[in-house]
């Protein structure tokens, strides 16, 4: 058990936060509210500084506001000056959490996301079907209304395992315990963190105890992929009984499918076959109405990038705008 060898002070550093408060700027200078905090800066970061110091940090409340992303979702906005204890957080607790995890865990973490994941599901087909010689099944999952679901007793357990310093700890616990009454607040940059510290005891679980070689994880999706589908069937008791039991996580019932490659996986918005993949029908249109909605130089070339992972020459044909015959600079 590796176990984390910062201190409190590491986290609470004036020098920590400021790195922190750079980080955080990305993309966020022209919001009222991070101008406002930038006004006084040193001010602040000093008073936080102090705060932390002396434990008198109290976390705020949160601004709660729905995007359609692309299906209804309920972000909670923290205050600045939380979001930049978030940054001063993550800066120190990442880079150990991100060595404890599995290498096919690809969410929200450095030099992965959802390209990089489905280029491995690729990867593992073409093993298992011997490059398609072989019948390849591939089982999908994921959890229920999993940031909801997150048990916070059961996720500072957790973190206790990996983490000596009860400061940390009971720093941690303000931020956990600041989001009413359970589950992660969609938002928070330590949220992203702390989903994959939570769903690393199930990966361990299935790479260890399952031992389970062909399986990936991306947020709260996951497949398996193997020669035996009977083998599959079986797996489904063992990873809903522990999710349940040790997570209090409970497996989507309408989204557990067991489907031949062949016949196509869906994935990640991807419908992915041994030698090609196609956008999901549902992808493809909601990118087909943004675009129409704002055909924006930022907006095609989002798109085009994404698109040159799959087999897409059709869409691009098809679409409103026929922007595959034009080149965007």
């Amino acid at each position: 058990m590796k176990i984390l060898i910062h201190k409190y002070e590491d986290i609470i550093s004036v020098e920590n936060i400021l790195e922190a408060w750079q980080e955080f700027l990305i993309s966020k200078k022209s919001k009222p509210d991070v101008q406002e905090f930038s006004l006084r800066l040193m001010d602040n970061v000093f008073n936080l500084n102090y705060d932390l110091t002396y434990h008198t940090y109290k976390h705020g409340d949160y601004q709660q506001f729905k995007i359609n992303d692309p299906k209804p979702r309920t972000i909670h906005k923290a205050s600045v000056r939380d979001r930049l204890l978030h940054h001063a957080v993550y800066r120190i607790l990442y880079p150990f959490f991100d060595k404890t995890f599995i290498s096919d865990s690809f969410s929200c973490r450095n030099n992965k996301g959802v390209h990089k994941t489905i280029n491995r599901f690729r990867e593992f087909s073409y093993i298992v079907s011997k490059n398609n010689i072989k019948t390849c099944w591939v089982l999908k999952c994921d959890i229920k209304k999993f940031f909801a679901s997150v048990d916070q007793d059961i996720l500072i357990n957790i973190l206790e395992k990996y983490i000596q310093d009860k400061e940390i700890i009971n720093l941690l616990k303000e931020i956990i315990f600041s989001f009413k009454p359970n589950g992660l607040p969609l938002g928070n940059l330590t949220s992203q963190l702390f989903s994959n510290v939570y769903m690393n005891e199930f990966d361990q679980f299935v790479k260890h105890k399952l031992k389970v070689k062909y399986y990936i994880r991306y947020a709260d999706d996951f497949v398996f992929l193997s020669e035996d589908k009977n083998y599959l069937e079986k797996t489904i008791p063992e990873i809903a009984c522990f999710l349940q039991i040790k997570l209090k996580l409970t497996l989507h019932p309408d989204k557990i499918f067991i489907k031949t490659l062949s016949s196509g996986a869906d994935f990640l918005g991807w419908v992915n076959f041994v030698d090609h993949r196609v956008l999901r029908t549902k992808t493809k249109n909601r990118m087909l109405k943004r675009i129409k909605k704002n055909p924006s130089v930022e907006t095609l070339n989002s798109y085009l990038g994404m698109m040159k992972h799959g087999n897409t020459q059709k869409i691009k044909r098809v679409s409103p705008l026929n922007f595959c015959d034009n080149k965007i600079d």
